[in-house]
């Protein structure tokens, strides 16, 4: 069933485009945390139509995404749905600078969902943990990473394009593997499900980080990414003499916040309209 529905809906062009992007899979098509070659392709080839015609994603700056090596795609968060993080994704594979397949960080809470969470694995989504983070940029891959969590994905439409609170967590990790960040600014993603409320007794009843009060359906907004240049972090402080402190690691990721907000504030400007 899956190789009829991959010749239905995954062109040569594209499925020749992917390939160039090889993954280490098994005899099955998989590798160890689930990413599955032909399940990707056919979840490009869908995203891709709502990506250009739904969404009409307009991206600026892949070039500044490394060619290979490890690297941390950082990114604002909203949409209470993980969009912005597909439509990143899909960016970066039909990047004609230098196209790569991405893993991407996901909460815990998305594996839980039926049918959800096996096809978020499968095209390249992994549990956001530090340890499964360190295993992708360890075999080199480009990793997105949301430090803002649910902080970001579930506010709420009064306060969008606000920057929620960072982790720090991605910091540690791009200093300890000497991978470069890539600061993306993420604008439209904020309109596709905005949210007036959030039902926290019903959250918490049910064991998810929100339950929104919106619509019940996603909105056509024109979404802008603007991929900033490589920002590249030592784990030495200036003197090169020790390691930096947490409070050092804290000025950095406002660092990459600050760049994060520049890039939101360029797309806000560049569009013309929501919708």
């Amino acid at each position: 069933m899956r190789k009829l529905i991959k010749s239905l809906v995954v062109s040569k062009d594209l499925e020749s485009h992917i390939d160039k992007m090889p993954k280490e899979v098994g005899t099955q098509g998989y590798d160890a945390w689930g990413f599955n070659s032909d399940i990707n392709k056919i979840g490009v080839a869908l995203f891709k139509q709502l990506y250009d015609h739904y969404f009409r994603v307009e991206a600026d700056g892949l070039e500044n995404i490394p060619k290979d090596g490890p690297c941390l795609i950082i990114a604002n968060h909203s949409g209470q749905l993980p969009l912005d993080g597909t439509l990143i994704g899909v960016a970066m594979e039909m990047n004609k600078h230098a196209p790569r397949a991405p893993r991407a960080m996901i909460e815990r809470f998305f594996p839980t969902v039926p049918f959800l969470g096996n096809f978020l694995n499968s095209v390249g989504a992994v549990i956001g943990d530090p340890l499964n983070c360190a295993k992708m940029l360890q075999r080199g891959e480009a990793v997105i990473v949301f430090p803002e969590g649910i902080r970001g994905s579930g506010k709420l439409y009064s306060k969008r394009y606000q920057l929620q609170r960072f982790g720090n967590g991605f910091m540690h990790l791009a200093m300890k593997y000497n991978a470069p960040v890539i600061p993306v600014g993420v604008v439209g993603c904020e309109e596709t499900i905005p949210a007036i409320a959030n039902i926290k007794p019903l959250a918490k009843l049910l064991h998810v980080p929100y339950v929104p009060i919106a619509l019940p359906f996603v909105l056509p907004a024109k979404v802008h990414l603007n991929f900033g240049k490589p920002m590249y972090f030592s784990n030495d402080n200036h003197e090169g003499e020790r390691e930096v402190t947490e409070q050092e690691v804290t000025k950095q990721v406002e660092q990459v916040k600050s760049s994060i907000r520049a890039l939101i504030n360029k797309g806000l400007a560049e569009r013309k309209r929501i919708f």
